[in-house]
């Protein structure tokens, strides 16, 4: 059967759904129109360190205060919309659902939003979940991203670089300096990899970004370890108001 034959069919039986709202949409791994225009998604003007976006342009490699008065220890972080209300059911049905026919779209996405760090990077490496976590949800969504985005990107994967090597109780709760030490000391490279980051640029993938306290414990193990650098790039960030 030829392909466009068989995609009608399957179309016919298993139409295609919106990715956020579960309503009928035209081509597979896509949003309806109404659940695109929701979405925020982000871009420059933004801080040249974390990416949270300004509202005025302050000009090439400003950063804003929050990266001023702590530097991360990562040097970029993108994201490619913001976390709220419009975007948090798309994530959730991915994260915990078993929704994955949105990955390579959301890959697509990604290495768009990423594009200046994924020509500079020699590794990809997700934030990894704790074993319990993982067993539970039997999938690690950001190493499925990751695997997506090296594809697309032409650049090495490493899903188990990073191990969690202590479960930390739910943060959603927590400010960032209760979630800085809430991950403290919660990852390491895993054994037998460390010799694979000697010199080499690494981009950091995780499925949102919250104060960045995780992500920027993660890069402090890596650059550790040996990592040149370390960048971040996430599907949703959160974007504190004031």
């Amino acid at each position: 059967m030829p392909v466009r034959l068989a995609r009608l069919v399957i179309d016919a039986l298993l139409p295609p759904l919106c990715l956020s709202c579960g309503a009928e949409v035209a081509e597979p791994g896509s949003l309806c129109p109404a659940c695109w225009s929701a979405m925020i998604f982000l871009g420059d003007p933004s801080c040249a360190c974390c990416g949270l976006p300004f509202e005025l342009d302050p000009g090439e490699g400003a950063v804003c205060g929050a990266c001023a008065r702590r530097v991360p220890r990562f040097g970029r972080a993108r994201a490619v919309f913001r976390y709220d209300d419009a975007s948090k059911a798309l994530i959730l049905r991915f994260k915990h659902a078993d929704r994955l026919e949105g990955v390579g779209a959301f890959a697509r996405w990604m290495a768009r939003a990423g594009g200046a760090m994924l020509k500079e990077a020699d590794l990809l490496v997700p934030v990894p979940l704790h074993r319990w976590r993982l067993l539970a949800r039997r999938y690690n969504q950001a190493a499925l991203l990751a695997v997506a985005i090296g594809r697309l990107a032409g650049v090495a994967v490493e899903p188990g670089m990073l191990a969690r090597v202590r479960r930390t109780p739910p943060q959603g709760h927590l400010g960032h300096d209760a979630r800085a030490r809430n991950v403290a000391g919660a990852f390491a490279v895993a054994e037998g990899r460390r010799s694979r980051l000697g010199g080499r640029r690494v981009v950091l993938i995780d499925d949102v970004m919250t104060s960045g306290a995780t992500v920027d414990e993660c890069a402090r193990v890596l650059l550790k370890a040996g990592a040149s650098a370390v960048d971040v790039l996430t599907l949703g960030r959160v974007v504190r108001e004031g």
